[in-house]
């Protein structure tokens, strides 16, 4: 941070000035695509937006999604007004956060971070994609069963018609039943940009190609209305980043994604007696269920002879980040029977 603006307190307050979250999102859009797109007016009600001013001058931005905790959360600028943000604006018990390398120090300020891989922003646009023609076709709203039968396993959560309908979402058909699939998270007409995810194959049908194939399909479909189409992968999966740089994908920048609780509160100023009698008893258990970036049909059937593909792109271990399909914490309860469902937003399934 400049020395001009740590002279000067930082005060963090919500907003709803999509010009102003904009214009600053934009000095780095493809690490940001996800807050980018969620500006446009159909997503923008569908999460919490906040800013850090230093006077006059904005210095940090962080978005939350509604809905049940955890659900993904962004932050971009200098570390203290991302810290004033999830101090005094945003502060859900758990999140999953993305955020650059370099803010950890101020998000640790309230939250605990689990561990976890860095994870790489990859873009690509109509001058270096690579095109990878293959016989895929465009699945429709109403084989969206189909996609939550391969996909169930992986993603442990269902996949609303809306998605389909408002996405972009390619197949491969093998024995008679959908194998191979890849879609999209977020699509912004206004800022021209998309996201694609959901990438998943049969486990017996890897190593042919087929994710490739369909992250093509959803590329090449995006890029027609597209300036910049971008996708997520762990940056521990060599097989699965030169899969994405054969199709003309390139490294934008490494990011972490992780899961996040909120400190435990301290009580410096209560007196010794009191801090010992409420600190006598248990407290109580945080109760947590996995969700999304946006709240979708939870599974609600586990039998599925599927298993999760270890093909070089389906495996490429995306996390939250238009639908976020993100899995539950491990040990903790899973979403209601009868959970919300809504419409496809951004976010980055297990396996993207």
């Amino acid at each position: 941070m400049s020395a001009a603006v740590a002279s000067r307190p930082i005060v963090a307050r919500s907003s709803t000035d999509r010009a102003l979250l904009r214009g600053f999102l934009e000095r780095d859009r493809i690490f940001s695509a996800y807050a980018v797109c969620d500006l446009d007016e159909r997503e923008f009600g569908r999460a919490r937006w906040a800013v850090a001013m230093a006077g006059n001058q904005l210095v940090a931005v962080g978005m939350e999604y509604v809905g049940p905790t955890p659900q993904s959360m962004f932050v971009l600028g200098h570390n203290d007004g991302i810290a004033a943000i999830l101090r005094d604006v945003l502060r859900p018990r758990a999140a999953y956060i993305s955020a650059a390398p370099v803010a950890i120090p101020a998000i640790t300020a309230s939250y605990k971070v689990e561990s976890g891989p860095q994870m790489i922003r990859m873009r690509v646009d109509r001058a270096s994609f690579r095109p990878h023609p293959a016989p895929v076709e465009r699945l429709l709203p109403v084989e969206v069963g189909e996609l939550n039968r391969l996909y169930q396993l992986g993603f442990a959560a269902w996949l609303p018609s809306g998605a389909v309908a408002e996405g972009v979402y390619f197949g491969v058909r093998g024995g008679g039943r959908l194998v191979a699939a890849a879609g999209t998270h977020v699509i912004s007409r206004e800022a021209k940009m998309g996201v694609v995810g959901n990438v998943m194959t049969h486990t017996e049908y890897r190593n042919r190609g087929l994710a490739k194939a369909v992250t093509s399909a959803v590329t090449a479909e995006l890029l027609r209305y597209c300036d910049d189409v971008v996708l997520n992968v762990r940056a521990d999966n060599p097989p699965a980043i030169a899969a994405y740089r054969s199709l003309g994908y390139e490294e934008h920048c490494r990011f972490e994604e992780r899961l996040i609780r909120r400190n435990a509160p301290t009580w410096p100023t209560l007196p010794g007696p009191f801090r010992r009698f409420f600190g006598s008893r248990p407290a109580a258990e945080v109760q947590l269920t996995y969700d999304q970036a946006h709240p979708i049909e939870p599974a609600a059937d586990t039998s599925s002879d599927l298993v999760a593909s270890s093909d070089p792109v389906a495996d490429d271990g995306e996390t939250p980040a238009t639908v976020h399909l993100t899995p539950a914490i491990p040990g903790e309860p899973s979403a209601p029977e009868g959970a919300p469902t809504v419409g496809p937003e951004p976010g980055t399934p297990e396996e993207s």
